[in-house]
């Protein structure tokens, strides 16, 4: 029987700039397949509006092949299994897919898959997805190889033969999450967390949705990204089609060069917002180049002089307010619905929850980081536990980002539009007193018919004095003899080295905006 290469799509559900299907297709017919593992979707970093969009993309995928005179085959299990399934009915040649810096499952997965590789004698052709470099020795080196990365062609598909012998085992043409778990109504709740308005999944929405900010959209990014209630329109809104692969980060990175390069001078507006885009590119693969150096930051400190700060002293009853929306403070409380109701909150807000559950509610970052990853439709492991750190003040080498909500609202929610909107009880408060309706008067409240405790929730803490008593600790830590001498490790290992650098030929102004958390660009 004709032998063949298989591809295993993961996180890059498309088929332009796809090195692994270009470098199978090569070597003679190839089979594509995606697996549906049970055991991933029972992580707490997963969500079923995860689930979902991959359906969704898989669904444009599949579409994709048939124009190519192929398919996607779609299996339930866990991949060894799987893998074994398909070889005893067919051989194949050689194992293709692309790198994945995803969670701690995902990396025990990967080391499972090569192990069951070597066993059979089967070649594992595995390939950079983003400006990540695996067994980076030196981050010195790491920004010249994100830049070549970069500039690289475009893979272009050779004609492809597709495998066309009997198929092993039973094939899912659309995926249920009931594949996953025999009840939903049992299942964790974050299993069953699905926005009514999220995004939604496959290639030919997110070619538009990069379309609409390169031609468009970019005109307000600058300006426009910080504010919630801008930054929908203004923000490129591509970094979940970035994270489960319907765009490649190289094409997105060409296309804004090219955008840039053909643009004329009274355009200075929009070049300006897509300079600043071209620079979070950059730091979208800097700090997934973190994770991939050190899978562990997804569960423990980076600087582990750090350790004990927070874990012991976790409050669950803060957690669920936070969770529940219930904090008391607006701002903090709009953005928690907004993200639940659409799987997406624009950065700066991003920032602002984390550092709130981090110093006036003094939660450890990783319960919160997990939450957090269900409720982020665009969840992208090595940017996303990088970030959480970072705010919490764990890494060592930041200095110390505090967000205060109320003056976040009143810088970028003035008219109070926004809390508003999200929050409907709130419309009866009167201005002056939107953002800290807890300083209202007995008479006020009454006068509005809202009462603080009753209708509306009282703040969980004194965010002035739980803050102060916070930043007083972690910098009391931050002192100590054997956590400064701690540091230099981290810096070695993580720091960026970027300096400023030539656009031109994809090269980008890389000042450092990494205090954000660059989750959305």
């Amino acid at each position: 029987m004709m032998s063949y290469q298989l591809v295993w799509f993961k996180r890059d559900l498309r088929c332009e700039d796809h090195v692994a299907l270009v470098e199978a297709a090569k070597l003679g017919p190839i089979r594509c397949i995606y697996v549906l593992e049970p055991t991933l979707w029972m992580q707490p970093d997963v969500a079923l509006q995860h689930f979902e969009f991959i359906r969704e993309s898989l669904q444009d995928l599949e579409n994709q092949l048939r124009l190519r005179g192929g398919a996607i085959e779609i299996y339930v299990g866990e991949v060894t299994e799987v893998l074994s399934k398909i070889w005893q009915v067919n051989p194949f040649q050689g194992l293709h897919s692309h790198q994945e810096t995803g969670n701690g499952f995902t990396y025990s997965r990967d080391q499972g898959v090569n192990k069951w590789c070597q066993s059979h004698g089967i070649h594992w052709g595995q390939y950079a997805q983003f400006g990540v470099t695996r067994g980076l020795k030196n981050r010195n080196e790491w920004q010249a190889q994100w830049q070549k990365h970069m500039e690289a062609p475009l893979c272009e598909s050779p004609p492809i033969q597709f495998w066309t012998a009997s198929l092993s085992g039973k094939l899912i043409s659309n995926p249920s999450a009931h594949y996953l778990t025999p009840s939903m109504m049992q299942a964790p709740v974050h299993l069953r967390h699905n926005p009514p308005l999220r995004l939604r999944g496959g290639r030919s929405i997110a070619l538009k949705t990069l379309s609409s900010f390169l031609k468009q959209r970019s005109m307000w990014y600058r300006g426009g990204i910080s504010s919630p209630l801008s930054a929908p329109d203004a923000c490129s809104r591509l970094s979940v089609y970035l994270s489960y692969g319907c765009l490649s980060i190289r094409e997105v990175v060409q296309a804004t060069n090219e955008e840039l390069l053909q643009m004329s001078p009274e355009a200075s507006r929009r070049k300006s917002g897509l300079t600043a885009f071209m620079s979070r590119l950059y730091w979208h693969c800097h700090f997934i180049q973190k994770l991939e150096s050190e899978p562990e930051i997804e569960w423990q400190n980076m600087h582990r002089g750090y350790d004990a700060l927070r874990e012991n002293e976790f409050n669950d009853d803060y957690f669920n307010a936070l969770k529940n929306g219930k904090t008391g403070w607006p701002m903090v409380d709009a953005c928690v619905i907004m993200l639940r109701e659409t799987g997406w909150l624009n950065f700066r807000m991003r920032a602002m929850l984390v550092s709130v559950a981090a110093y006036p509610l003094w939660l450890h970052w990783k319960p919160v980081g997990d939450w957090l990853a269900t409720q982020f439709l665009d969840y992208e492991p090595g940017i996303h536990w990088s970030q959480l750190q970072m705010q919490s003040g764990t890494t060592g080498i930041n200095v110390t980002r505090v967000y205060n909500p109320i003056k976040q609202a009143q810088d970028h929610d003035q008219k109070g539009f926004f809390v508003r909107r999200w929050l409907p009880h709130m419309r009866q408060i009167p201005d002056t007193w939107l953002f800290e309706p807890w300083k209202m008067t007995h008479e006020e409240q009454s006068n509005v018919g809202i009462y603080v405790g009753k209708d509306i929730p009282q703040p969980v803490v004194d965010i002035t004095v739980a803050t102060k008593i916070s930043k007083d600790r972690l910098h009391a830590r931050r002192n100590l003899s054997e956590v400064r001498a701690g540091k230099k490790s981290v810096v070695d290992k993580h720091a960026s080295r970027a300096k400023r650098a030539d656009r031109k030929n994809s090269k980008v102004q890389t000042k450092d905006t990494s205090k954000q958390l660059t989750l959305d660009f």
